[in-house]
């Protein structure tokens, strides 16, 4: 098959989030399956000489977009079996930054329209267009209006992922024509109204063929208002034609065995490589220094919904007990000054790095032993999966990919991959704790056996992409 498939981001060239991962993994898989897949993404000043170097120049041209009309540059950059675009328009994305400009609205319709366009200038007949979240919601809407006058788009068919519903892109109703250049035809109940304003993540729900969400869990509680941010009914209604699919890893990219940034290598047969990776991190962190005290970890974004109150909230509870703790990330300003106090008021035992930093998450996901993850909504989720790869057991709120990944660990049969709590309670959440630390004093040998289902589990994006190809298949044949 021929798939086109529109991020906003995408990974090793400009990230932000999990959509960047997924755009750097999936696509690949995808052509490991005998498809022609070519990946689109903006050529944003953030993205690399590393990149540009290899990148060569397609074209350019300009089309229509409301009143305006609007130049696009085309480079291609060819990479694992994938084709890789990038739309040049400086005016757009020569920027600091990806997101949060005060014109997102207008920056992410022209490149949605780009993506729309920019089969017929290489004169390429994509079957599949899939386009990711609220930033290139417009493309299926833009596909169904170019699909009787275009000839390469007049079979293809689209899909739409949702990543997370939370950000749905909404904007005045007064900027659908001359900005999105849509006529007063699409702002209707099963397309873009939405209490008055456009919602573009709506109207992508009501016109691509097929919906999917990164988890199954995810899916499914995208039906309750709790987690779908208003679209609930929306979900609902185009429930019929919506899937959760969870999302995989990179098992190569992710491997202990072979990682160039950790300490030490090791695998599931021989795992010193785990207890210098851990002495390390401690010393690097400025941690006490001992092998028998779990670290206990979280890396994310330090705001509410991931659960940032019920740590907070029973944290000096955590550290009655003989553990340290290492929290990475960046997000709402009480949790940032919660954290850097704690760090003052448990010298050697807590480690606050307020910051964005790649290549020590890395070094945690080696040298934690246990990783948290209280998850108020979580769609699907990758540093639990980064974790078990790394040989840390994870302590997770059963929601969304959390639920779907890890399963919940047995005393008795010593099945499962980490430990769970339901409710958004954070009682309930020290108590998964407890059962962790309990039994990594209590019985090295099942810690161990955990640890080792952890890291030789399939996170693999193999059986992922088979689901999305018997989708692709399905509605081309429809």
């Amino acid at each position: 098959m021929k798939i086109f498939f529109v991020a906003s981001e995408v990974a090793p060239f400009i990230k932000t989030g999990g959509l960047a991962d997924v755009a750097a993994s999936l696509p690949p898989a995808l052509a490991a399956m005998d498809n022609d897949v070519r990946v689109i993404l903006p050529l944003y000043a953030g993205i690399g000489d590393q990149w540009r170097s290899q990148m060569t120049f397609v074209k350019y041209f300009y089309f229509r977009l409301g009143w305006r009309s609007s130049y696009c540059g085309l480079f291609q950059l060819d990479r694992g079996g994938v084709t890789y675009y990038f739309v040049d328009n400086e005016t757009y994305f020569k920027r600091n930054g990806l997101y949060g400009h005060y014109d997102d609205g207008e920056r992410f319709a022209y490149f949605s329209k780009a993506c729309v366009e920019v089969p017929a200038q290489i004169d390429w007949a994509p079957d599949i267009i899939h386009a990711n979240d609220w930033e290139t919601a417009l493309v299926p809407i833009y596909l169904n209006d170019s699909k009787k006058v275009v000839p390469q788009l007049a079979n293809a068919k689209s899909v739409y992922t949702i990543h997370n519903i939370e950000y749905q892109g909404r904007f005045g109703r007064s900027i659908m024509e001359d900005v999105f250049g849509l006529d007063s035809s699409h702002f209707n109940e099963k397309l873009l109204s939405y209490y008055g304003d456009v919602n573009l993540m709506k109207g992508a729900i009501y016109a691509s063929d097929y919906v999917t969400t990164v988890s199954p869990t995810y899916a499914n509680e995208l039906q309750y208002s709790f987690y779908a941010h208003g679209l609930e009914g929306v979900v609902t209604d185009n429930y019929y034609k919506m899937t959760g699919i969870l999302n995989g890893l990179d098992m190569v990219a992710n491997d202990p065995a072979t990682d160039t940034i950790i300490t030490a290598n090791y695998t599931p047969d021989d795992l010193a490589g785990k207890a210098e990776c851990k002495a390390a991190l401690q010393k690097e962190l400025g941690l006490n220094v001992d092998p028998d005290v779990p670290i206990i970890a979280c890396i994310s974004r330090l705001v509410g919904h991931k659960g940032y109150d019920l740590i907070t909230n029973v944290f000096h509870r955590i550290m009655e007990q003989n553990v340290q703790f290492v929290v990475l990330g960046t997000g709402e300003w009480g949790f940032e000054e919660f954290f850097r106090n704690a760090a003052k008021q448990y010298p050697g035992r807590v480690s606050a790095n307020i910051k964005y930093a790649a290549a020590l998450s890395t070094k945690i996901y080696a040298g934690a032993d246990i990783m948290l993850m209280p998850s108020v909504a979580e769609p699907c989720g990758l540093t639990q999966m980064f974790a078990m790869r790394f040989g840390t057991v994870p302590v997770v709120r059963l929601t969304g990919g959390l639920k779907d990944s890890v399963p919940s660990y047995n005393p008795e049969t010593g099945e499962g991959l980490g430990f769970t709590f339901g409710n958004i309670n954070a009682d309930d959440m020290l108590n998964a704790i407890n059962r962790a630390v309990d039994l990594y004093f209590s019985d090295k040998d099942a810690w161990t056996a955990l640890m080792k289902r952890g890291m030789t589990t399939d996170f693999s994006w193999d059986k992922s992409a088979k689901e999305y190809l018997s989708i692709y298949e399905k509605i081309s044949a429809e």
